[in-house]
C-alpha cells in the first residue's frame, strides 16, 4: 500500500486528524465529509477533499494533498485542480489547501504568485516528521509511525498498538484494522508471524483486512497444488475456500 493511500484511508476514517494537524478542534469534523470527486478537464480525481455539509455552508472546503516525494509542481497541480473543481461545481463556501510534506526539505517552496494565498491563510503547509503528537490522539501518533525512522518505528509502532487497544470497543476494529495496514507497509521485511512477535499482536487475526491477507496467500498455492494434481474440490477442502473461489482463482491465474 502507498504512502498517500494510508493517509487518504485515515483521513477517510478519522477526519478529525486535519484538523489536529491544523491546530483546530477536531470537532469540525462532523461538519465535513470527506470525498473524491472527478475533475472532467483533468480526466482525474481530486482525492482528498472535505466538503461542508449543507448545514455547515459558512465553513470552507478544503483541498488536501499528501506527498512523500520530491514535486517542483506540486503547488501549481493543486491550485490548478483547486480553481478547475471551483469552476466544475461552482460551490458557494471559500476555500483553503493544505499540503501534508513528509519532511521540509521536500518542500520547493510556495511560488511567489501564490504568496498572497499562503499570507491570506488558504495555504496551510504542514511538515509531518515535525509533529509533536499528544499523548491522546491516536490519529497523529498514526502519522508519526508513517514518518518514523526505522530505528524509532518498532517502539513507535508499540505505543501506539497498546493505545488502539485500549480505545473503545466501537472503534478499536477500524483502527486496528488500519494500524495493521501500516505495520504491513511499514515493515514488509517482516512475516505475519514476526508481525505477530514483535508488536504482540492478538486480536488482528479478527480483523477484515487479515482475513483477506490469509485469503490471498492460500490463493497463491494454488498452482502448485494443481502441478501435484489435485482438483478443485479438494484444494478447496485442503484450503478451507469456497469452490467458487478457487475456481475464480484458477481463472484469473490462467489469464495472467
Amino acid at each position: 500500500m502507498k504512502t498517500d493511500t494510508i493517509f487518504y484511508t485515515l483521513l477517510q476514517n478519522f477526519p478529525s486528524v486535519l484538523f489536529e494537524l491544523l491546530e483546530q478542534s477536531p470537532a469540525l469534523a462532523l461538519h465535513y465529509d470527506f470525498s473524491s470527486v472527478e475533475i472532467k478537464e483533468l480526466a482525474r480525481r481530486i482525492d482528498g477533499l472535505f466538503l461542508p455539509k449543507p448545514e455547515y455552508s459558512q465553513d470552507p472546503i478544503y483541498f488536501v494533498e499528501v506527498q512523500f516525494q520530491p514535486d517542483d509542481d506540486l503547488y501549481w497541480r493543486l491550485i490548478t485542480e483547486a480553481f478547475l473543481y471551483l469552476n466544475q461545481y461552482r460551490p458557494q463556501q471559500t476555500w483553503q489547501a493544505v499540503v501534508l510534506w513528509a519532511k521540509r526539505s521536500l518542500d520547493p517552496g510556495i511560488p511567489f504568485t501564490y504568496q498572497n494565498c499562503l499570507a491570506n491563510g488558504q495555504i496551510h503547509v504542514v511538515y509531518l516528521d515535525e509533529l509533536v503528537a499528544p499523548a491522546s490522539s491516536i490519529g497523529l501518533k498514526i502519522i508519526k509511525l508513517v514518518v518514523a525512522p526505522e530505528d524509532e518505528a518498532v517502539q513507535e509502532a508499540r505505543s501506539l498498538i497498546n493505545q488502539v487497544q485500549q480505545a473503545p470497543a466501537a472503534n478499536r476494529r477500524n483502527l486496528l484494522e488500519l494500524v495493521e495496514k501500516l505495520l504491513v507497509y511499514k515493515f514488509s521485511s517482516y512475516s505475519r508471524q514476526e508481525l505477530e512477535a514483535v508488536f504482540g499482536l492478538t486480536e488482528w487475526r479478527e480483523t477484515r483486512f487479515y482475513q483477506e491477507v490469509q485469503e490471498e496467500t492460500k490463493l497463491e498455492t494454488i498452482p502448485e497444488l494443481l502441478k501435484v494434481g489435485l482438483n478443485v474440490e479438494q484444494i478447496a477442502q485442503v484450503l478451507k475456500l469456497d469452490i467458487e473461489v478457487v475456481q475464480q482463482a484458477i481463472q484469473k491465474q490462467s489469464r495472467q
